[in-house]
């Protein structure tokens, strides 16, 4: 009895241990505030549309001068990854933000109404801005991919996607975001097997097309009613910096009305208050009882010792 008593008061007393992420990946244990997603493309009929429940989601943080009189600006651009659809190209991504190899370079190819590049890591200012390494727009690490598509991702407003060389399988870290629909990517409109898309802009869809419309090599004007057919490789003139990438979360999974309803008393915050605050009454309770009983029993034992010495 007594032993009962002192388990159950230890168990009362134990803190309550919640599951947690572990391992590299601790921010698949954080379900994303979608509440304030309010700056997303324009809308087309795709499944990609919808968010997935579970799908990794990374932030861009960038920092870019929209025109030549315009002052600097910051902000954020949230990205969700279709894992289930594109898991080699979306387990590549994530290797490489968490390597930080984005963190402090800049988007070297920018064409208004088509795309904005990045990923490139040799693309870093040197000394000042636009000097940088020769090797800049054609660097990577190495990590080629082989070309993975699916029927439900496309070059959608807001698409991101994998640049590569002419060879198909040769994607490796630089990567894209589409400022418009561009289908003319997609490998059902081209002889080259296309362009890979892995994910979409689901929050700050605005930076993007004002960073698609700073003033380039190409197009210096940075006017979107001047639109050089020429464009192909415009670096901006005023740095439009990656300060960094950071994977945030996961699209939450949510909760249905019959599901809130049907939660047990016993798994809230007040159940388990209360539980444990009765567990404990009990316990002590019981370990009272436990010592009446062991006084009353060393009562008798004396009283039978008194009978014996008679």
């Amino acid at each position: 009895m007594r032993g009962i008593a002192i388990t159950l008061v230890l168990l009362m007393l134990m803190p309550h241990v919640g599951a947690a992420g572990e391992g590299d990946e601790a921010w698949r244990g954080i379900d994303v505030d979608m509440s304030e997603w309010d700056d997303g493309p324009e809308f087309e009929d795709t499944p990609m549309n919808q968010t997935r429940p579970g799908d990794a989601v990374l932030m861009i943080e960038v920092d870019y001068k929209p025109s030549h009189t315009g002052a600097r600006v910051q902000g954020e651009i949230i990205i969700e990854l279709f894992e289930e659809w594109a898991p080699l190209t979306t387990a590549n991504m994530i290797m490489h933000v968490e390597s930080d190899i984005y963190d402090g370079i800049f988007f070297h190819r920018v064409i208004d109404d088509f795309v904005t590049q990045g990923g490139d890591p040799t693309c870093t200012t040197v000394g000042f801005y636009p000097v940088t390494n020769a090797e800049c727009g054609g660097g990577g690490d190495g990590h080629t991919l082989v070309m993975e598509h699916h029927e439900n991702l496309s070059h959608v407003d807001g698409a991101i996607g994998m640049a590569r060389s002419q060879d198909p399988d040769s994607a490796d870290t630089q990567w894209y975001i589409a400022e418009t629909e561009a289908h003319n990517l997609d490998p059902e409109n081209r002889d080259d097997e296309g362009y890979v898309t892995f994910g979409i802009v689901r929050n700050g869809m605005s930076h993007v097309r004002a960073i698609a419309l700073t003033p380039t090599s190409d197009d210096p004007t940075g006017e979107e009613i001047i639109v050089n057919p020429a464009s192909s490789a415009g670096r901006p003139l005023y740095e439009a910096k990656i300060i960094n990438i950071d994977m945030i979360g996961v699209i939450p999974t949510p909760e249905s009305p019959k599901d809130v309803e049907e939660q047990s008393f016993f798994t809230t915050a007040l159940g388990i208050t209360t539980i444990g605050g009765l567990g404990l009454i009990m316990a002590v309770v019981l370990l009272k009882r436990v010592r009446i009983e062991s006084d009353e029993e060393q009562h008798k034992d004396a009283i039978l010792l008194e009978n014996e010495d008679l």
